[in-house]
């Protein structure tokens, strides 16, 4: 790992500016300003940096960023970062700097001059005056205050305890927090709340325990519920915004180690995040010139949120923190082990998802019906589409034109006119209980949809009531599969539509019988996974009133070649499966 970090790190080195506070990757296209994006990049390898030196580490580069910190904290410094002001960006990056003080002082502090640590001490005691979001960025001045403390600098203890007991008021049960008070339930969980909670249970424990253990606890309860988000070969489901931070996906592994938290045998967390990081070596993340590129599994520009700068992948390097733990933790000792055997469907209510392990854990899908974001960037196809998977991602659209451009797979997007299409944006009134997500959602005031979601692995079902007060035209897709490989055959026309490939075997099958299946070249750049897909969809039209649709879908990345067409669970099979629901019950009883 520590090879890798200075890896990672090696193509940054020529792009320093002069007074080395400053690293300019490319243009800047995010909301902040570039003072910000070039102290972003400067910052974000200390996620790295800083545990690999705490652990013995060695990187001869240090120098070079005791220079950058020295000029960027100095008000008469040309390349001074500036003052950190309220929900500002460059109050993010404060947090790598508080760990590096915090676990790494001999290499950060210790060698600046009397006048560069006043400056440092000074420019970090500011931002924590600095208002941030209310969500996990409270962690940002907890973090900072962390490394003040480890090198004798007071800052204000009623702050960051106030700060420390609003991030415990998002507390959801189970493990769960939501991030602030809103819907999102993502990797901001992991890579964040529990990050952040776990390296202060770890470093303030013994003054205070109390908060200390809750955070040991929740993680370890959370752990539970977060290893079904993981294949087998280390994927883990592409869900939520920030996606381009990549690896930090796995990070809460190492966090557990860093914490000293075993909620799991050390094997086991340790090959989660070994497969993870493995996972993604072996994707084209990097450019030419060696450095992370805005995307996921390939540059993906069409995926960046307003905030993701030239250096925003590199919060990827959160995924390093157990370089601070001693070789002989057993975090280390024990030999690396697979993914405990898990059941095949994990239903987890705090987060309203159930995840689907097929073919033996290869596959993960994750069955969706709670969340939105509105203000981010393609927030409607990052969290309310129904299903996201290990193997086939999910897409996100490059216009507004057809269904070409909207890139629906695993979503119902109902249209009007036949050119502008609305998928589930914001749903509503969510349950999830046993396998069986439900959700209300409405794409036109005169327009009501309830869906119900039906996890019959390797399946999973979905039914829709629509009304509506207009005429529609509905389009239904599956998942999208890569179309730069040969397909061995496939097959659209009434009542269905497959696809099968070396990319994998997908299929969606009516079971209202009402609807026509086609294959949907989507539009190249759209899919997290492969820049050019297919998807098998199902349309339909509908007049004013009351409809019922009902599919069964099926993505397989490994399917027989030869075999036939698997079957779907028929009409029947899918009504008993909705039976102890009473929202369908309802909607079945009431008069259309």
């Amino acid at each position: 790992m520590g090879r890798l970090v200075r890896e990672l790190t090696a193509p940054l080195i020529p792009l320093l500016s002069p007074g080395r506070a400053r690293l300019r990757l490319g243009d800047n296209a995010a909301h902040y300003p570039d003072v910000a994006a070039e102290l972003e990049a400067f910052a974000r390898p200390l996620w790295g940096l800083a545990p690999l030196a705490a652990g013995g580490g060695t990187f001869e580069h240090w120098e070079l960023w005791r220079r950058g910190l020295a000029a960027g904290t100095d008000p008469r410094h040309e390349e001074f970062w500036g003052a950190v002001t309220d929900v500002d960006q460059r109050l993010v990056e404060t947090a790598a700097i508080g760990l590096a003080l915090a676990i790494a002082p001999e290499v950060v502090w210790d060698p600046l001059s009397g006048r560069e640590r006043d400056n440092l001490a000074a420019w970090l005691l500011h931002a924590l005056t600095a208002e941030p979001a209310d969500n996990n960025w409270h962690f940002f001045p907890v973090m900072v205050g962390l490394g003040l403390d480890r090198v004798g600098v007071r800052s204000d203890p009623a702050s960051t305890l106030a700060r420390l007991d609003r991030l415990e008021s998002f507390t959801l049960g189970g493990g769960w927090y939501s991030d602030g008070p809103t819907a999102q339930r993502d990797y901001y969980i992991p890579f964040a709340m529990h990050y952040y909670g776990l390296i202060y249970a770890a470093l303030a424990g013994d003054r205070d325990p109390g908060r200390a253990g809750r955070f040991r606890e929740r993680a370890a309860a959370f752990a539970l519920d977060f290893q079904h988000w993981f294949a087998s070969d280390g994927a883990a489901v592409p869900f939520g915004r920030s996606l381009t931070y990549r690896f930090a996906q796995g990070a809460f592994w190492g966090a557990l180690a860093f914490a000293d938290v075993e909620a799991l045998p050390w094997g086991t967390v340790k090959g989660h995040l070994m497969r993870h990081l493995r996972w993604w070596l072996e994707r084209p993340i990097r450019d030419s010139a060696g450095l992370l590129t805005v995307g996921y599994a390939y540059a993906q520009p069409a995926l960046a949120e307003q905030y993701n700068a030239p250096g925003s992948p590199y919060w990827a390097l959160k995924a390093f923190l157990p370089l601070a733990v001693p070789a002989e933790h057993p975090f280390w000792a024990a030999p690396e082990q697979a993914a405990q055997e898990l059941p095949p469907v994990s239903t987890q209510p705090e987060a309203g998802v159930a995840l689907m392990r097929c073919e033996e854990g290869r596959q993960v899908i994750m069955l969706n019906a709670r969340q939105h974001h509105t203000w981010v960037r393609h927030g409607a196809a990052k969290y309310a589409k129904f299903a996201y998977s290990t193997f086939f991602g999910f897409s996100v659209p490059s216009g507004s034109w057809g269904l070409d451009q909207g890139a629906f797979d695993s979503t119902l997007a109902v249209s009007d006119d036949g050119v502008h299409w609305r998928p589930c944006e914001v749903p509503q009134d969510s349950t999830a209980h046993d396998g069986l997500l439900h959700a209300r959602w409405t794409p036109w005031p005169d327009v009501e949809i309830e869906t119900w979601l039906v996890a019959h692995p390797p399946w999973h079902v979905r039914v829709h009531r629509l009304r509506s007060g207009r005429r529609l035209l509905s389009a239904e897709g599956a998942f999208a599969v890569n179309r730069d490989t040969p397909v061995r055959r496939s097959a659209a026309g009434p009542g269905h539509a497959r696809l099968d490939s070396p990319s994998g075997l997908c299929v969606i099958e009516d079971l209202s019988g009402a609807r026509t299946g086609r294959l949907v070249h989507a539009l190249p750049g759209t899919n997290v996974l492969a820049p050019r897909t297919v998807i098998p969809t199902l349309t339909g039209e509908h007049g004013p009133g009351d409809h019922w649709l009902a599919c069964a879908v099926l993505g397989l990345a490994e399917a027989r070649p030869g075999a036939g067409w698997p079957e779907p669970p028929g009409w029947e099979g899918v009504s008993d499966l909705l039976a102890g629901s009473h929202t369908f019950t309802a909607a079945r009883s009431s008069p259309e």
